[in-house]
């Protein structure tokens, strides 16, 4: 679990259920957490599989919830 913080990350997988719910396995790239993996989940999230995989994103984590951010 990642302490409240702002994150540098990069997407290594992407899979997207029937449900659309889109599950991200992304690598920290920067700080003290450099090279840890974070597995996540996010709903309404735009892109298919292979456009996610090698985005670079944002991990917000406010009071324990993390929130994604696609870095376009």
């Amino acid at each position: 679990m990642l302490a409240d913080g702002r994150y540098d990350a990069f997407i290594v997988d992407a899979t997207i259920d029937n449900d659309r719910v889109t599950h991200l396995e992304l690598t920290i790239v920067a700080g003290a957490h450099k090279g840890e993996v974070v597995s996540l989940s996010a709903q309404n999230l735009a892109g298919e599989e292979f456009d996610l995989i090698g985005m670079p994103a944002t991990i917000t984590v406010v009071n324990g919830t993390p929130h994604v951010q696609i870095d376009r």
